[in-house]
C-alpha cells in the first residue's frame, strides 16, 4: 500500500490527499509538523543525523522530529506523533514556533525536477529526560549548545529545519 498524505495548495490549506511517492515526484505542495526539543534551561537542542537510506535528504543533520501531515490530520497531531516515533518523547506541551511556506529547489533527495514544496509547522518543546532514537528514522544524535548548532547550520542539513533551527536561534 503507498503511504498517503495530505495535499495543500500554496496558500496553505489542505485540498485532498495523494500518494507521497507523487507528492514528491510531482513537486505537490504537502505539509510537514516537527518539534525542535530544547533542554529546561533553553541552552542546548536536540540534534540528529537523518538515517542514510531516508526517502528525502538522507543522511543530512537535522534538529527537527517531525514528518508530513497524514489525511485527516491536524499539523500539532502530527508534530506529537513524530516526536513519540522518532525521538521516543511523549507527553510534552508543544509550543508552535512559526508556520513557513518553503521550496527547497532541484537537488539530489529532494524531491521531483522542482524540488520540494512544502508548509513547515514548527514547533518546540522542553525536555530533560531520555531520547530514544527509531533506528529507521535517525542514525545519531546528542544535545549540542546553540553556539554548536548554529556552525552546524550552514553544513549539510534539512532545509526545513534549518529554517525553523534560524528562526528559534534569532528569537530565543
Amino acid at each position: 500500500m503507498p503511504e498517503i498524505i495530505a495535499l495543500f495548495d500554496a496558500a496553505g490549506r489542505v485540498i485532498g490527499s495523494a500518494p507521497r511517492s507523487e507528492v514528491y515526484a510531482r513537486s505537490l505542495w504537502h505539509g510537514s509538523a516537527g518539534v525542535l526539543l530544547h533542554s529546561g534551561d533553553g541552552t542546548r537542542v536536540y540534534v540528529h543525523r537523518r538515517a542514510d537510506d531516508k526517502q528525502v535528504m538522507a543522511g543530512l543533520w537535522d534538529c527537527v522530529a517531525g514528518g508530513v501531515v497524514d489525511p485527516g490530520e491536524t499539523p500539532y497531531e502530527t508534530a506529537v506523533r513524530e516526536l513519540g516515533e522518532e525521538l521516543g518523547v511523549h507527553g510534552v506541551p508543544l509550543e508552535l514556533l512559526l508556520t513557513r511556506a518553503w521550496e527547497s529547489g532541484p537537488g539530489p533527495g529532494l524531491g521531483g525536477p522542482e524540488g520540494l514544496r512544502c508548509h513547515l509547522f514548527g514547533y518546540t518543546a522542553q525536555w530533560d529526560g531520555p531520547v530514544h532514537h527509531q533506528a529507521s528514522e535517525v542514525a545519531e544524535g546528542r544535545w549540542m549548545s546553540q553556539p554548536e548548532l548554529a556552525a552546524l547550520l550552514p553544513g549539510p542539513f534539512a532545509p526545513d529545519s534549518r529554517i525553523l533551527a534560524e528562526y528559534y536561534l534569532a528569537h530565543r
